[in-house]
């Protein structure tokens, strides 16, 4: 439920649709970049030329191709993004949040489907904070810069605790 009220908070901030990813593996040798991919579940606005619905490959190996389709593939385009998530504390009580900017870059990645490889500044320190407090490995993210909206109705209207990257 968080993923979802995380990718629905950046949408109203945006005004369009945004997606759920996998924050994954680092990207080369670059300690800033990483890897963002879910199923290939992005909308058509983050891909930058036709989408193909098509089947998982990866998962398809194992669950059977015939039980994996409706992923979007097609080439991410490069652009600035907000990431957001929200979850919750439950021994503590609270909801709690990160939320930072970034880019989608244009860098070529080996593998077919939906694959965002993003640049974020201090990535690392970023990573050792969601792994710190506990944070779900899932993250929401939308197409442009609209971190500031997010974090006036976090922290403002609804309390919430937030660190801003």
């Amino acid at each position: 439920m968080t993923g979802v009220l995380s990718m629905y908070a950046l949408a109203l901030a945006a005004g369009t649709p945004s997606a759920l990813l996998d924050w994954n593996n680092n990207f080369g040798e670059d300690r800033n970049m990483m890897v963002g991919t879910h199923c290939s579940n992005f909308p058509k606005s983050f891909v930058q030329n036709e989408i193909e619905i098509g089947t998982l490959d990866v998962l398809g190996t194992t669950l059977g191709s015939e039980n994996t389709f409706g992923a979007v593939k097609g080439k991410v385009a490069a652009g600035p993004l907000t990431f957001f998530r929200l979850s919750t504390d439950d021994p503590l009580g609270i909801i709690k949040g990160y939320l930072g900017q970034g880019e989608i870059t244009d860098d070529p990645y080996g593998m077919d489907g939906g694959i965002a490889v993003c640049r974020v500044e201090r990535l690392q320190d970023l990573m050792k904070f969601m792994c710190k407090n506990g944070f779900e490995h899932h993250v929401a993210m939308v197409r442009g810069e609209v971190a500031d909206v997010v974090e006036e109705a976090v922290t403002n209207y609804l309390g919430w605790d937030l660190y801003v990257h």
